[in-house]
């Protein structure tokens, strides 16, 4: 296989894998809360940095992902959680603080997009044609490939992100945020649960999502929980926001 048959190769299994997926409705959130010149960069720098891990970590990282994928599922669930709560966030000094936040938002977009597509399907293809060509002059070719095609992919829902945020009013954007980062906490929770309870299982082969909630000890006591204490909290800062205006 030719460099350019491999890049094109490379280029549209991930492109293909992409969409539709998770992080382009994150990248659709994030425009809620960070301008698209900070998401550009915080995301790049992410996309380049988790497929140079993909290429050259090959199979060692596919072994490690199989046993302690529950770590990067919980701490995406946490990392939701935040960012849900904290697009209901309201207050007056929002716009006077803004300054101190502008410097550090490439970085929170960095880290929102890493924990989101850590151990994704995308970074698996990258992966898996790493560990099948190896560390030679075709894994940069892999890298620039996979790294451009998930750029291209989730820059349509930066795109599409933009132009909501610009059509509709930021009340209804930042609860289309609010929503889209919860059901994403909520999602991982399970599945993180699910993964430590198997952690020495030598082949865990997920369930669905159901199976995961009723049939994993402990997994539905916990998510009520967890619910439980998410809507109390935003209750608490929808009150708060209707009484400061």
């Amino acid at each position: 296989m030719t460099s350019l048959t491999l890049f094109f190769t490379v280029f549209l299994a991930v492109f293909i894998a992409e969409m539709g997926d998770k992080t382009q409705l994150l990248l659709i959130a994030m425009t809620s809360k960070y301008k698209v010149r900070d998401i550009l960069i915080g995301t790049t720098a992410a996309i380049f940095v988790l497929n140079a891990l993909a290429v050259l970590a090959g199979g060692l990282l596919n072994e490690f992902l199989k046993t302690h994928l529950w770590i990067v599922r919980l701490i995406a669930c946490v990392a939701f959680f935040y960012f849900s709560i904290s697009s209901l966030l309201k207050s007056d000094d929002d716009e006077s603080s803004s300054g101190s936040k502008i410097q550090f938002a490439p970085l929170a977009v960095f880290c929102i997009f890493f924990i989101a597509e850590f151990g994704d399907k995308t970074q698996l293809t990258a992966i898996t044609f790493g560990a099948t060509n190896g560390l030679n002059a075709n894994a940069l070719v892999i890298w620039i490939s996979s790294s451009i095609a998930l750029l291209v992919a989730d820059l349509i829902g930066l795109v599409v992100g933009h132009f909501l945020h610009g059509k509709t009013p930021d009340r209804f954007f930042n609860l289309l945020a609010f929503m889209i980062f919860a059901v994403f906490g909520f999602v991982n929770l399970p599945s993180g649960l699910y993964l430590l309870l198997n952690e020495n299982s030598a082949e865990i082969a997920e369930p669905s999502f159901s199976e995961m909630v009723f049939e994993t000890p402990y997994a539905l006591p916990i998510l009520c929980t967890v619910a439980l204490a998410f809507v109390a909290i935003c209750v608490i800062i929808t009150v708060r926001n209707r009484k400061r205006g």
